[in-house]
């Protein structure tokens, strides 16, 4: 009998996105969580990472900007998928899919910072998707932007489960 210490790893990385500020350099967050799949990567608990996130139209994308700083990171291009329209956690999740789908991926780790962990776990098992929480540490923020940005979390995370609800 398979137990839960059995049960295979997610294979792939999905890196949600974040700001790229201008002149196409990362925010913090997207640092962070770029860095963060790379180290899976390099430490093969991932074969593959897909980087996600627009918006159509801005230069570089969030998924551009994931790739330029995993590839530097060591991590070979033919190991990065890009999805480049996404504008929302929601988006990231469903434009994701049909890229997993195709390469056959089943689950993947979701890379995003603790604070954002919640709502992009709820959202992808709301889209039925097979998803682990992989976040990294959030070194340098400090206290009073960490309890922002947890209670503006904990709203977003509330309004995501109503317009879910009204379907």
């Amino acid at each position: 009998m398979e137990t839960d210490d059995d049960a295979p790893r997610p294979a792939a990385a999905l890196v949600l996105g974040a700001k790229v500020l201008r002149g196409g350099q990362p925010s913090a967050a997207l640092k962070r969580r770029a860095l963060h799949a790379a180290r899976l990567y390099r430490e093969a608990v991932v074969e593959r990472i897909i980087a996600s996130g627009g918006p159509p139209g801005g230069r570089p994308t969030e998924a551009e900007v994931i790739r330029s700083l995993c590839l530097t990171a060591g991590v070979p291009d033919e190991a990065i998928l890009l999805e480049n329209k996404a504008a929302s956690t929601e988006e990231n999740i469903r434009f994701a899919r049909p890229i997993l789908e195709a390469e056959r991926i089943g689950a993947v780790w979701l890379v995003t910072d603790g604070f954002h962990a919640r709502r992009a776990s709820f959202t992808a098992r709301m889209q039925g998707m097979e998803a682990e929480m992989s976040c990294p540490a959030l070194t340098g923020v400090p206290l009073g932007r960490r309890v922002k940005t947890y209670l503006r979390e904990t709203g977003a995370l509330a309004v995501y489960a109503v317009r879910l609800w009204r379907g």
